[in-house]
């Protein structure tokens, strides 16, 4: 049962699925703030008035394909909690672990706020590998 178990003199057991429910509701955070604190960077409102960001330019197909990015790990907050555990396993390990590499790869050559959020990102996502692995050998 999705929650928390408690017995006399114990914490309060917290369910695996809610655990990498919030890691994706952490991750999601700190990709939000560092891209708002970005705006406060020099030139970087200049640019996307000009209609780019960060050297692509701003298009429907860009918004659309950022708006994707986004979704994905805000519907896994939700998936997480109703996927069968295999499936749950399966597809946590394999998205986390390529918002991970996406995350560290956009982060080379930035400003020392968006490297730290970044390697946040990086650690709160090995969190969604390492709880949905304990997760399905814990069901199986």
């Amino acid at each position: 049962m999705l929650g928390t178990t408690t017995s006399p003199g114990t914490r309060p057991a917290i369910d695996t699925r809610l655990k990498i429910s919030a890691l994706w509701i952490s991750t999601l955070f700190v990709f939000a703030y560092v891209d708002i604190f970005s705006l406060y960077r020099p030139s970087v409102l200049d640019d996307i008035q000009g209609g780019t960001i960060s050297g692509f330019d701003v298009t429907q197909a860009f918004l659309l394909l950022t708006t994707l990015y986004v979704a994905i790990p805000s519907l896994m907050v939700f998936l997480t909690l109703v996927m069968r555990p295999r499936v749950n396993r399966a597809v946590n390990i394999v998205v986390a672990a390529l918002y991970a590499l996406t995350v560290v790869g956009s982060a080379i050559g930035e400003w020392s706020y968006y490297v730290f959020g970044s390697a946040l990102e990086a650690a709160l996502l090995t969190g969604v590998i390492f709880h949905a692995r304990a997760l399905v050998q814990r069901d199986a």
